[in-house]
C-alpha cells in the first residue's frame, strides 16, 4: 500500500479500483459507486497505480478547496479574522 492509496482510503474507507469497459482504471467510492477523480475531469489512466495517484490528487484538491473556499467562511470567522488584522496593525503602530 503506497501513500496515495493510504490518502484515499483515509477519506474513502471503502474505495476500490475498478476497470471500465474501455480498459481504463478508476478508483470508486464503495459506498456511492462514483469515480473519485471524475469531478476534476482527470484523464483516463491505464494502470492501477496511476488510478490511485489521480484519486489522491482529487482528494488533495478538494481538501485545499474546502479549506480556502469563501462560502465556507461564516460571518463569525470573518469578524475574528478582521479583528486579528486590526490588532496586528495596532501593535505594529506602537512599535515604531
Amino acid at each position: 500500500m503506497d501513500k496515495n492509496q493510504k490518502r484515499v482510503l483515509k477519506e474513502y474507507p471503502q474505495a476500490i479500483v475498478a476497470k471500465k469497459d474501455d480498459g481504463a482504471y478508476v478508483v470508486i467510492d464503495g459506498e456511492y459507486d462514483h469515480s473519485i477523480a471524475q469531478e476534476f475531469f482527470l484523464p483516463n489512466v491505464y494502470t492501477e497505480i496511476e488510478a490511485w495517484s489521480h484519486a489522491a490528487l482529487a482528494c488533495k484538491t478538494s481538501q485545499h478547496f474546502n479549506r480556502t473556499h469563501p462560502t465556507r467562511m461564516d460571518l463569525k470567522s470573518l469578524e475574528a479574522k478582521l479583528l486579528r488584522i486590526e490588532n496586528r496593525k495596532r501593535r505594529i503602530g506602537h512599535v515604531r
